[in-house]
């Protein structure tokens, strides 16, 4: 019977649950909206940022499906383009050979809604989704991943992601023990505080809504990136809004001018950090050159918290040195970048440009179900 993809309406919801239900039980943690009716990003009349989502049906039996989220980029040429983020994209064939082919279906239905396409997150290299992009020839990369650990006992007892091996784990134990990962933490510390750029005075002030403020920085900083969603209010208020009361979001300023603002949050538990308290840089912005104390102020509303470790992910050059100037080290990446081969052509040379983009957690598969 042909594989048929339609929007996922309400009467698909009893087969989608069968279907998460298939997946959870091969161990996938990973699974299709249950709801078809989704009040986040829906789309409205002559909005330009909203999310679809669809289904692949045999007969009445769902066998995968996806979500587009439609939203406005400004391009290393200046121009301004509607691009969507393929993502949530699920197929049988994960756990059932005989379904293989239901990915690249629901690949080629999303190309023909939008030609101008990426991707971002999908777990790493490893898994079926960024494979066969590569294999399409889309653009590709990773983009660089941060940590700070606040708490080292528990980070190197309770980190399920490094601790894969019997080695991995007595070598973490004894690290948390023995008092030597907290040492180190405290020399990590101390070399950076000495070689960090001295930050001139801000101030922080959380606030609830996006309001005019932030066009004029949009305005002021958006000619510094290549590839970047538009970040004004009337799209920020959007993608966090105040029902999204676990988001935490910061206004810097100083002098009483505003040099810009951040999105934080703490991570939802999942298999790869055990039990941590993670939080998030989930997004942010600034005037040129003041991206430091962004992210310093992002990093200190996180760790009164009481987190036991912070990450984020960053793609542009500037903001990574934020990062590491404000204590975080680099790690193994497993967010993914691949742009089609339309959106590819727009973003040429692409090695020279991808460490221009800005892309953050924000521009990922990751709202609001990680948050």
């Amino acid at each position: 019977m042909p594989i048929v993809i339609e929007p996922y309406r309400k009467k698909h919801e009893p087969a989608v649950e069968a279907f998460n239900q298939r997946l959870q039980a091969a161990g996938e943690e990973i699974i299709l909206f249950r709801q078809a009716e989704q009040e986040y990003l829906a789309k409205i009349e002559g909005g330009n940022l909203y999310q679809e989502q669809f289904v692949a049906l045999e007969g009445g039996t769902v066998r995968g499906g996806y979500a587009l989220k439609r939203q406005s980029f400004s391009f290393p040429d200046g121009m301004v383009r509607s691009i969507g983020c393929y993502h949530h994209c699920l197929s049988e064939g994960i756990i059932n050979q005989a379904y293989a082919r239901v990915g690249s279906v629901l690949l080629m239905h999303a190309l023909r809604q939008n030609q101008l396409l990426y991707c971002l997150g999908m777990g790493g290299y490893g898994r079926p989704l960024p494979n066969m992009l590569v294999s399409l020839g889309w653009s590709h990369c990773l983009i660089p991943f941060y940590l700070r650990v606040l708490r080292p006992y528990r980070f190197l007892r309770g980190m399920e992601g490094l601790r894969t091996s019997s080695v991995r784990r007595m070598l973490m134990d004894v690290g948390a023990i023995s008092g030597a990962g907290w040492a180190g933490l405290n020399a990590l510390r101390a070399v950076e505080h000495l070689r960090a750029p001295r930050v001139a005075p801000f101030s922080v002030e959380e606030f609830e809504e996006f309001s005019d403020w932030v066009d004029p920085l949009w305005e002021r900083a958006k000619e510094n990136y290549g590839l970047v969603a538009v970040r004004d209010a009337e799209t920020l208020c959007l993608l966090y809004p105040t029902s999204f009361s676990h988001l935490t979001k910061l206004r810097v300023s100083r002098n009483g001018t505003t040099i810009g603002w951040a999105v934080v949050g703490e991570r939802r538990k999942n298999a790869r950090w055990g039990e941590l308290r993670v939080g998030t840089i989930i997004d942010c912005w600034a005037v040129p050159g003041d991206e430091l104390p962004v992210t310093r102020a992002a990093t200190e509303a996180l760790e009164q918290r009481g987190l036991d470790v912070i990450a984020s992910n960053q793609s542009h050059d500037v903001w990574c040195r934020a990062l590491e100037n404000s204590g975080f080290l680099k790690g193994n990446s497993n967010f993914v970048f691949a742009a089609s081969k339309k959106l590819g052509e727009l973003l040429q040379p692409f090695r020279q440009q991808k460490s221009r983009m800005h892309l953050t957690r924000g521009d990922g598969d990751g709202l609001p179900w990680a948050y």
